[in-house]
C-alpha cells in the first residue's frame, strides 16, 4: 500500500525543462558549445555542475571549478528572470499536492539546488507539505543512480522512527518522475514510478519501464493512487 509520494521537481512540480534547456543553450553558447535539444534530453536528471562538466568533456574542452561556478550562476540568472513574473507550474500540480498531504507523507527528491527548489517551494506556500526535500548539496550520485530516492527513503523513516511510526519499505513508496534518468532510479530502489509526460513522450516513458504513463497530475486523486498502485 503507498504510503509515501516523492517528487521530482523540475519537470513535475514546475514544468521548466524548456526553459533551464533555453538559458543552457546560451550560457553554452556563449563559451563556443553547441548543445542541441537531444543532448539536452540525455543529460536530464543530472545536477548543474556535473551537467555544465558534461557538456564541456563532450565538446573536448577544459574547465576550472571557478568557470563552473560562473557558468551554473548565469544560468541560474536567466533561469529565473523567466519564472520571476509567473511560475509555470504544471498542471494540476498545487491541488494533488495539497490533496496528497492529507494522506501520504510526501518528499521532493530532485538534483537541483535546494535554493532553487525552495524559491518555488516558498513561493506557492508548500514547503511544509514536504517531509523531507532532497536536492543536489551533499548528493554523492545523480539520476539514473537510486541514491537521491534512497536517501529520501532513510531521511522520511528517521522521522518516522521519531514519530514512534514504522519504517516503510521502498514498495510503499510512489516515486512522480518527467525523464527516462528518474524513472530508472525509482524502479532501481524499487519504488513504483508514475511518468508524467510533461518533458518527454509517453513512448519515453514506457520505454524506461515506467509502472504507469500520464499526461498530466490534474487527472490524478487519492483515490486514484489507491486505485492504481495498490
Amino acid at each position: 500500500m503507498i504510503q509515501a509520494i516523492f517528487f521530482d521537481f523540475n519537470g513535475v512540480i514546475i514544468a521548466d525543462e524548456p526553459i533551464h534547456m533555453k538559458a543552457y543553450q546560451e550560457v553554452l553558447a556563449s563559451e563556443g558549445i553547441t548543445l542541441s535539444d537531444e543532448e539536452y534530453m540525455t543529460m536530464l536528471g543530472m545536477d548543474d555542475v556535473t551537467f555544465v562538466r558534461t557538456a564541456f568533456e563532450r565538446a573536448g574542452k577544459s574547465l576550472t571549478e571557478d568557470a563552473t561556478k560562473t557558468l551554473v550562476a548565469r544560468e541560474w540568472e536567466i533561469h529565473r528572470s523567466v519564472i520571476e513574473d509567473e511560475l509555470p507550474l504544471a498542471p494540476g500540480i498545487l491541488t494533488f499536492i495539497k490533496a496528497a498531504s492529507r494522506h501520504f507523507q510526501l518528499g521532493v527528491v530532485s538534483m537541483a539546488t535546494q535554493a532553487g527548489v525552495f524559491y518555488v517551494l516558498e513561493r506557492i506556500k508548500l514547503e511544509e507539505a514536504f517531509t523531507v526535500i532532497v536536492t543536489a548539496e551533499g548528493a554523492s550520485a545523480h539520476k539514473p543512480d537510486p541514491w537521491c530516492y534512497n536517501h529520501a527513503l532513510r531521511l522520511l523513516n528517521e522521522k518516522r522512527l521519531e514519530m514512534r511510526l514504522l519504517p516503510l519499505l521502498p514498495a510503499e513508496c510512489l516515486v512522480i518522475e518527467d525523464s527516462p534518468q528518474g524513472i530508472e532510479a525509482g524502479r532501481a530502489a524499487a519504488m513504483k514510478t508514475l511518468g508524467v509526460t510533461n518533458t518527454v513522450r509517453e513512448e519515453t516513458l514506457r520505454a524506461a519501464h515506467a509502472d504507469v504513463v500520464t499526461a498530466s497530475l490534474a487527472d490524478w486523486t487519492v483515490d486514484a493512487v489507491h486505485h492504481v498502485f495498490d
